[in-house]
């Protein structure tokens, strides 16, 4: 059937998601932390949390494949909250970490393993998002479709690493890794937000 198909092929993209977010997570944390570079390591914390949002929405792609009626279970909500806490208590981290660093002046040894992990994580990304959002739209799922523009946002991310980890490699210009950390902050409480927003239940049920 067609329509278990796209489903499996949903489940499939949630779990290397997920995967892939670890991996991610675990290499961008030993190199930033090695380095010294902030904006690489916060990536890392970035994507294990991730790892959780993922979690929550291999099971709703479960969910919605059996009754597509409900718009999210307790699970899905627990599994959100938790993110959402997640996120803030990374952006207050990355807050004290950037006036840390602007204090003592410290700056990378180097951000050549932001500019790769940045590079890889775009390309993979991209091809995540255009798989995601052509599933969504032929199940006519918002839930997925919703999913794909977080990958979206992972992007965007992605992209602030690639630039300020560029820019430092090139320029050693102080503080535009604590610039990029900045960045990053802002887009995690943006998630942290819609984290809490997805989590309300809905007043139909």
């Amino acid at each position: 059937m067609v329509k278990d198909r796209l489903y499996k092929t949903a489940s499939s993209l949630a779990l290397f998601t997920i995967g892939y977010n670890l991996a991610e997570g675990l290499i961008s944390v030993l190199f930033g932390v090695e380095d010294g570079s902030l904006s690489l390591a916060g990536f890392g914390f970035d994507s294990f949390i991730e790892v959780i949002s993922g979690i929550g929405i291999a099971h709703m792609i479960l969910r919605i494949k059996n009754n597509s009626e409900i718009s999210n279970d307790g699970f899905e909500r627990t599994a959100l909250r938790i993110t959402g806490f997640s996120f803030y208590i990374l952006v207050a981290g990355l807050l004290i970490s950037v006036i840390s660093n602007v204090l003592s002046g410290r700056n990378p040894v180097t951000t050549l393993p932001g500019i790769i992990v940045s590079l890889i994580s775009i390309l993979v990304m991209l091809i995540l998002l255009r798989a995601k959002l052509k599933v969504g739209k032929q199940l006519d799922s918002e839930a997925i479709l919703a999913d794909a523009e977080c990958t979206r946002v992972c992007i965007y991310m992605s992209g602030i690493l690639l630039l300020s980890s560029t820019v430092f490699q090139i320029t050693k210009l102080p503080y535009i890794d604590s610039a990029g950390t900045l960045g990053l902050a802002y887009y995690s409480f943006r998630e942290g937000r819609e984290c809490f927003e997805k989590a309300k239940p809905d007043p139909d049920q």
